[in-house]
Formats: structure tokens, C-alpha cells, sequence
């Protein structure tokens, strides 16, 4: 199998950590991408020259070297801002999609237009990151709102069947995953957001795994909000965005506070910029910010529909390869239709940390555990599970030797 949507050995050499070597000089085979994803020579040159050459604190002082970072910090939030169809204005730098959604999620429980009271309601889904889960539990708690959540079907996709009856008058804000990190699920977002705006709800969508894999523009998906990470699109750590339509962003309060984002401050009281400024405080991450810009480009060139087609044929290649194995149970939907890149599956009789372990010796990284949703995996009747998820740089050969890692684990332990 082959794809012709992207030249992958071009993308490949791109990446200086692919052509390392790993455990018993096996070559890497990096199979971790839903994790992190590695970065290509174009980013961390970026990084590299913002530290030496534009190395400063950005919207502070006249000096050359001052508006040399504040131009890359502004330039990063313009090119994020074009890559989701959004104004900068819309943009907030935060330090990753965790923070984002503890941002909006503050924001609720404060004082203001905005507020979450007792009484009011919170949807979630069953199959939620625990970044999209926890700050709502934790919203409940503070405000006295109940948390409710639509549940996910055998198959790993969510079950709509009474999606209308789950948003209510008091539905406040729906927060839901836009590409499930374990099954690779693309839940419908635009006809959720499109139900919830008729019962005036917000709706919150955690871009973490589809922002960085598919073409996302924000109006057509129609959330009021999008989270997503650097470091899973290319781009480096410490750095996320959270878009937030203008209007909501300006009804919001600072979720921290002190320089960069104030407008006048006396020792009395304290006034606040307007966004996204308000919610950045502090010296900005201005090399972050220049690698995610480099990051975008670097997609961008490539073009977004070539990246999730691309994706596609390895997770059809996997979907089928593993098909074909006794004894594997792939977790979520059997086939491509409204799935992305991840491949979750359990052996049986075979614990996912040995078969991780297994998949290491021969080279290949993948992600083991629960994935940091524990009621996904417990729904889908299971406690742990090895995930495979792929990215620009993977190839068929990598999928047919993650099958023939399996087929050598399952043996292994048979054997043992």
C-alpha cells in the first residue's frame, strides 16, 4: 500500500528523530503521535532563532531587539488565527489545551454574564479526555451545577439518540471532544453546537487530536470555543490556544492576573485589557509562539486535506492488519467513516503494558494505559489498552511492522 497524498520521505527527512536508533539498535518507529508528536527542522529552527536573534520580552521597551519579539509573538497569533479561520483577536496563547478549558471553565464559576449557577446544567461526553472532564467536575463543585453526559455506544461512537433531550433551558455549556484520542472517534460537532445554540448553550470543543490531523475551520464547526496543544502538531511544549468568539472573550474575566494584561492598576483596584491580552499575563512565550507559527506553516504547506488523507490509509491499513489477528480487539469503529488516526486495541490474555514493552524492544513506540480516559475505557468494558496513532511521517511498512509486533508479542507470551 502506498499513499499519494503526501511525499512521506521528503516529510520523513524532515524529522531529525526518525533516524535515530532505539532499544537493540532497532530504527524508531514512532508510533506515539495522539502523545506528542516529534518536530520537524523547521520549527526548531524557528525556536533556535527567536533565542538567538529576536531574544526579548515581547510588548515591553523601545529597543530593536522588543519589537523583534513582540512582531514574532503577534505574527504567531495572526498565522494560528488564519490557520482555524478566526480573527487574532480570538486567539489566546495559554500554556496548553489542560489550561485552555481551566480558563473557560473559571471564567463560568465568576461573577458576570457568564456565571454558572446551582441549578444549571453541564453536558460532557463519556468519551472525554480527562483535560475535558475534571475542570467541569470541578465547575459542578464550586457552583452547585449538575454534571450530566451523553454515553458512547458499543462501537466507541457517542450515542445522539437523545442529544435533544440532554440540552435543556439550563444546559449552559456543552464540552466535547472533536476526535476521541483513544477510539480516533470525530463525533459530530457542528450538529451538536447547532442543537445546543437552540436551547442557548455554549459549546466548548477539545481540539487536541483533530486541530493538528484534519482542516478545521471554526465557523463551519460552529463551537464557541476550541482548545488545542503545540506539541501535538508539530510545534513545541508549553505553549496551546484556546479560540474564544469575541464577544464570549470579552465577558470574561482574567483567569490569572498581574503584568501584561492590566490597563491601569492603583493600589485600590485594578482595571483589565481587553482580549486576548486579558488572559495572557506575564512575559509572553515568545520562541513557543514563534515554533507553533513554524509548525502551522509547515501543515499548511503540506495541506490539511493531504494530511488527513494520508492519515486515513494508515488507519485503514491497521484497522485491516489487525482484523487479521486472533485474539485483537480493536476498540471503537472498524472502519474509517468519521475516525481519525488512532488505533486503541487489546490482546488477549496479554496485558497492554507487556505488549507495549514487547513493541519497544522491537522499536516501535506506542502508548499504553488507560490514556487519561478512564469512563471511556471502562464503558467500552475494558481497563487499559495499547493505542497506535500516526502522523505525517508514519508509513504502511510501519503499520505492517506494528502487526508483525503483535503477532511476535502474542507468540512471546504464548510462549511463556
Amino acid at each position: 500500500m502506498s499513499s499519494v497524498h503526501l511525499d512521506v520521505e521528503a516529510v520523513r527527512a524532515d524529522f531529525p528523530a526518525l533516524a535515530r536508533t532505539v532499544r537493540n539498535h532497532k530504527p524508531l518507529i514512532y508510533l506515539d503521535s495522539g502523545a506528542t508528536s516529534q518536530k520537524p527542522v523547521q520549527v526548531l529552527d524557528a525556536v533556535r532563532s527567536a533565542y538567538e536573534q529576536h531574544n526579548a520580552a515581547a510588548h515591553r521597551g523601545t529597543h530593536l531587539l522588543g519589537e523583534e519579539a513582540t512582531d514574532l509573538y503577534e505574527g504567531a497569533r495572526a498565522t494560528v488565527a488564519a490557520f482555524l479561520g478566526a480573527r487574532p483577536d480570538e486567539v489566546v496563547f495559554t500554556k496548553n489545551a489542560t489550561e485552555a478549558v481551566n480558563l473557560v471553565a473559571f471564567a463560568l464559576s465568576a461573577p458576570g454574564r457568564l456565571q454558572v449557577r446551582a441549578g444549571d446544567e453541564i453536558l460532557i461526553t463519556e468519551m472525554e479526555h480527562h483535560a475535558n472532564l475534571v475542570p467541569w467536575q470541578q465547575l459542578c463543585e464550586r457552583t452547585g451545577a449538575t454534571l450530566r453526559w451523553l454515553d458512547v455506544t458499543p462501537d466507541g461512537r457517542l450515542d445522539l439518540d437523545d442529544l435533544d433531550a440532554m440540552i435543556t433551558d439550563r444546559t449552559r455549556i456543552v464540552a466535547v471532544t472533536h476526535q476521541s484520542n483513544v477510539t480516533g472517534t470525530v463525533p459530530p460537532v457542528a450538529e451538536i453546537a447547532r442543537v445546543a445554540r437552540g436551547k442557548g448553550a455554549l459549546v466548548l470543543a477539545d481540539g487536541a487530536q483533530s486541530v493538528p490531523h484534519q482542516p478545521v475551520d471554526v465557523t463551519a464547526l460552529g463551537a464557541d470555543f476550541l482548545v488545542f496543544s503545540s506539541h501535538k502538531m508539530l510545534g513545541p511544549y508549553g505553549i496551546g490556544v484556546l479560540f474564544g468568539r469575541a464577544g464570549l472573550l470579552e465577558a470574561m474575566p482574567p483567569f490569572l492576573t498581574g503584568g501584561s494584561m492590566i490597563e491601569v492598576v492603583r493600589m485600590e483596584d485594578s482595571t483589565f485589557l481587553p482580549p486576548p491580552q486579558r488572559f495572557e499575563p506575564g512575559v509572553p512565550a515568545i520562541a513557543e509562539a514563534a515554533g507553533l507559527a513554524a509548525a502551522v506553516g509547515y501543515l499548511t504547506a503540506l495541506g490539511m486535506g493531504n494530511v488527513a488523507a494520508h492519515e486515513e490509509s494508515l488507519t485503514a491499513h491497521a484497522l485491516d492488519a489487525l482484523r487479521e489477528i486472533g485474539g485483537v480487539r480493536v476498540l471503537g469503529p472498524d472502519t474509517t467513516k468519521d475516525r481519525g488516526g488512532a488505533v486503541a486495541f487489546e490482546v488477549e490474555g496479554v496485558h497492554p503494558h507487556d505488549v507495549g514493552q514487547v513493541l519497544d524492544e522491537l522499536g516501535i513506540a506506542v502508548r499504553t494505559g488507560h490514556h487519561c480516559a478512564w469512563p471511556l475505557h471502562r464503558a467500552l468494558g475494558v481497563q487499559a489498552s495499547t493505542r497506535a496513532s500516526f502522523y505525517v511521517y508514519n508509513t504502511h511498512d510501519e503499520v505492517a511492522a506494528l502487526a508483525d509486533g503483535i503477532r511476535y508479542a502474542q507468540r512471546f507470551f504464548r510462549a511463556g
